[in-house]
């Protein structure tokens, strides 16, 4: 009897566990969405804005509805779940974004390097969630 009872409370505990990395998931990405569909919003809006800071930071002005389309592609990646190959590509190319920005405002001492930071902290605690929730199982495509 005590062995049922124990099984029970064991598959009890993962299962309320995997529902809170599910929330936590869900809502750490939606957090991160919410600040990429800004800055694609900010991208094709604000194109002045943007391009100035972009030149400011010796960055071309070339790649910002590039790297918008991207960031809206990416999020599709992560948000459809139908292919773990883009998924992870998604959450790569996210961090490599990160990083060089981190590393652009930092070279040019401007101090907007926190947004970049805090995306990263965002995107990383996503991808984090991601692979507890979703671990190694396989997915279509």
């Amino acid at each position: 009897m005590v062995n049922i009872n124990m099984v029970y409370i064991i598959k009890h505990e993962n299962e309320t566990m995997n529902k809170r990395d599910i929330i936590i998931y869900r809502v750490v990405t939606g957090i991160f969405t919410a600040h990429m569909l800004f800055t694609v919003f900010a991208y094709f809006s604000m194109y002045d804005m943007v391009s100035e800071t972009f030149e400011s930071l010796g960055v071309p002005t070339s790649v910002i509805y590039p790297l918008a389309i991207a960031k809206i592609l990416g999020l599709v990646a992560i948000w459809a779940n139908k292919s773990r190959l883009l998924k992870e590509l998604a959450y790569l190319g996210f961090a490599i974004d990160f990083i060089l920005a981190i590393s652009t405002h930092l070279i040019a001492k401007d101090g907007g390097a926190v947004a970049a930071v805090v995306a990263l902290v965002i995107m990383s605690i996503s991808y984090i969630y991601h692979r507890r929730v979703f671990g190694k199982e396989k997915s279509t495509g």
